[in-house]
């Protein structure tokens, strides 16, 4: 038989509003940036209606320089959060056992996950690095497309710093590419990751989904 203890603090404040607008941003800049890919056209009307292209890429250079101050803060909440600095949890995978385990806990053949050492389980951990990795490439490719734009001030600075990187990977136009390619990464990774929480807080219980709002879960103990 199994109960479930008092609630534990498991995600704070900070880590919460960060998770979150990091949400909003990511969908916000999905939508804006197929809008942008594939632009709506707007035939009658008064010229000035038909800017819509330039305010939807303006919404989306916003929410991708607020993404990047959002990622530059997770990072730091990874190092030197007061309450679990959790850049050690995020190597979680490296326990194959604990991997193995909860790969087959996924499958079915386990009844129960394994045990969590710290914030994140193995899978959990190896996703959570897929995405910061995929955040970094995107904010990398997003600040020299929006640099390209400019000959002054700070954006064409950090893009005359990133133009060795653009050459690297092949021009503007495969810029632009891997950019497109990375929303999808995105797109595919959401499905996945909802998915998951809701099948993860169906089958144990824990609290998982509200605890990215309340910032507690429950620990169930054998008994």
């Amino acid at each position: 038989m199994e109960h479930y203890v008092a609630p534990l603090k498991h995600w704070t404040v900070a880590m919460r509003i960060n998770h979150w607008a990091m949400a909003i941003s990511i969908f916000v800049l999905i939508a804006t940036g197929f809008l942008i890919a594939y632009p709506v056209t707007i035939s009658k009307g008064e010229t000035w209606l038909k800017f819509s292209v330039g305010e939807i890429r303006f919404w989306h250079l916003f929410f991708g320089v607020l993404l990047t101050f959002l990622f530059i803060w997770r990072l730091y909440l990874a190092f030197f959060s007061r309450f679990h600095a959790d850049w050690k949890d995020l190597f979680a995978f490296l326990n194959i056992k604990d991997l193995i385990h909860q790969i087959k806990f996924y499958l079915l053949i386990e009844k129960e996950g394994p045990p969590h050492r710290g914030l994140y389980g193995p899978m959990q951990s190896l996703a959570y690095l897929g995405l910061f990795g995929l955040i970094f490439l995107i904010i990398i490719t997003g600040l020299i497309l929006m640099g390209a734009g400019y000959h002054a001030g700070i954006t064409a600075f950090i893009y005359s710093i990133l133009k060795p990187v653009e050459r690297l990977l092949g021009g503007l136009a495969m810029v632009r590419y891997i950019h497109h390619v990375l929303t999808w990464c995105f797109v595919l990774f959401i499905v996945v990751h909802v998915y998951m929480a809701f099948w993860y807080d169906a089958v144990l219980k824990e609290g998982t989904l509200s605890s990215m709002v309340s910032g507690y879960m429950f620990k169930k103990e054998g008994h």
